[in-house]
């Protein structure tokens, strides 16, 4: 066991400390870019540029706050602000939600915004025929009114105390009619960026907008740059050809950078949750025993040091420690192969068992389903693993058509706990205890009885176990020394580049 897991980190270290040398010793110095510009990495290209269609995390990380604005937003502290609202009501029963919308706001082709457009945005996600990914949250709002332009009216078919928080996610922007169809590849909005050109396979080029209602932002143009390869991302960042990367994915590398005056780097908190998804209606993964002695056979921390360098943290249910109601349950099934062997035997694999591993084309899930083959073929378990295109090839076998055995993914949205009380939705998991704690934490009346209904749903998780619990993702961020404004940590995916700006 032991061998295994250290000659596969040491496979990680090695490749990446050649890269290191590579790009230390072969690139130029630091190229200067224009004052008035910022080029980023993003890992993951979207397939599309509207994060409201099939509200892929890739998509808001581009356009989310740059290009596009919600009626509120969560801003670098996690904390709900007005937006495109500038203010609202709630009544006393909690079904009905009054929005005062900020005047004198136009998209980028011109056309005002006003409570019209707010409407059609909202019903455009509650429609039949809606891809939105995260429809469940909103589905909630019974109706939606427009009594004036500068007023927007929210009914509710029972109250929910998350919804205005859900509401400043990317996945609720408001989107101008006339444009809606083709934001995918030409995205409107109203945010302080335009998209000025999509090179595909390549970047998203944006430019500021001079109509935006918030003034112009300090930066002229804003480029995503999409460079999958941990190697290359460190050849861009070295030879200046991109300024920095709030999460870079090679945990090994991120050492080098710390101690290079040209750069600042930031050891940041996210929301994304690292976690092995098992089809829960599926053999051997529909025993709780079964899954409960996967997660023993896992030893979360050595994981994180293999696969992260030891940046992240173990987790032991569905929330990050940078949730404001993370509980850390890593106890609750901590590593013992000797007992997730007895587990697997008074299950009835006493000789394990076999099971195809789909595993998505990104460097954390890949390597994490390495150290986890190996953890598992300690308890005679046997992981075929199968590589599947992502996001698009991903998204389709597993997430829509649940045409998998055992998965791991990165959940990136705030709050998303409730996820697995969505049906149907990937994990196929059913627990009516656990949906009737979700309805609970969307019914409280105060923010005592919505945190004891989170520490609640976390406690289910953790004894149901459906998915493997592994980690919470670090947020490694580097940039360019006098790039200011960015953001260190992730309450939400997001690039913003709303208050990036230079200093000397």
């Amino acid at each position: 066991m032991f061998f295994t897991l250290r000659a596969t980190f040491q496979t990680f270290t090695r490749s990446a400390s050649a890269a290191a040398l590579l790009a230390a010793g072969a690139l130029a110095p630091h190229a200067a870019l224009a004052a008035g510009s910022v080029s980023f990495i993003q890992a993951v290209e979207p397939a599309g540029l509207d994060p409201t269609e099939g509200s892929p995390v890739a998509a808001g990380q581009v356009t989310w706050q740059n290009v596009f604005e919600g009626l509120v937003t969560i801003d670098r502290d996690g904390v709900l602000q007005p937006q495109l609202a500038t203010g609202w009501d709630i009544s006393e029963d909690g079904l009905s939600y009054t929005f005062a919308l900020r005047p004198g706001v136009s998209f980028h082709n011109g056309a005002a915004f006003d409570s019209a457009v707010a409407k059609f945005s909202l019903e455009r996600i509650l429609a039949e025929d809606s891809t939105n990914g995260q429809k469940a949250l909103y589905s909630v709002i019974d109706s939606v009114e427009a009594p004036d332009p500068a007023t927007l009216v929210l009914h509710l078919s029972h109250p929910a105390s998350d919804l205005l928080y859900w509401l400043g996610f990317p996945a609720a922007v408001m989107v101008e009619p006339g444009s809606a169809e083709s934001n995918g590849r030409t995205p409107v909005g109203t945010g302080p960026f335009k998209l000025d050109e999509w090179r595909q396979g390549d970047r998203v080029i944006m430019s500021a907008f001079d109509g935006y209602w918030g003034g112009a932002p300090a930066l002229d143009t804003l480029t995503a740059r999409f460079i999958a390869d941990p190697q290359a991302q460190v050849a861009a960042l070295r030879s200046g050809q991109v300024d920095g990367i709030a999460e870079f994915g090679a945990p090994e590398l991120f050492e080098q950078f710390t101690s290079d005056k040209g750069f600042t780097t930031h050891v940041g908190t996210g929301e994304m949750e690292v976690v092995a998804g098992m089809n829960n209606a599926k053999p051997p993964f529909d025993d709780v025993r079964v899954r409960r002695a996967l997660m023993m056979a896992v030893d979360r921390a050595l994981l994180v040091e293999a696969v992260k360098s030891g940046f992240g943290t173990p987790i032991g249910s569905h929330f990050s420690p940078a949730s404001p109601f993370y509980e850390d349950l890593t106890d609750a099934f901590p590593y013992d192969p000797e007992a997730a062997k007895a587990l697997l035997a008074e299950a009835g694999y006493a000789d394990g068992f076999e099971f195809t591993f789909k595993v998505p084309t990104r460097t954390y899930a890949q390597r994490s389903a390495e150290v986890l083959q190996a953890y598992f073929a300690q308890i005679d378990v046997t992981a075929k693993i199968e590589s599947s295109d992502f996001p698009a090839a991903w998204i389709q076998d597993v997430f829509k058509d649940t045409n998998y055995d055992m998965t791991i993914i990165g959940h990136a949205e705030p709050l998303d706990i409730n996820i697995y009380a969505r049906h149907p939705y990937y994990f196929n998991y059913e627990n009516p205890e656990f949906d009737a704690t979700i309805a609970e934490i969307a019914e409280a009346a105060t923010p005592e009885a919505r945190a004891e209904g989170y520490r609640a749903a976390q406690e289910l998780l953790a004894q149901d176990v459906p998915a493997l619990f592994l980690y919470s993702e670090p947020k490694l961020g580097i940039w360019k020394s006098g790039l200011t404004g960015v953001w260190e940590n992730g309450p939400v995916p997001a690039n913003d580049m709303t208050d990036a700006h230079w200093v000397e």
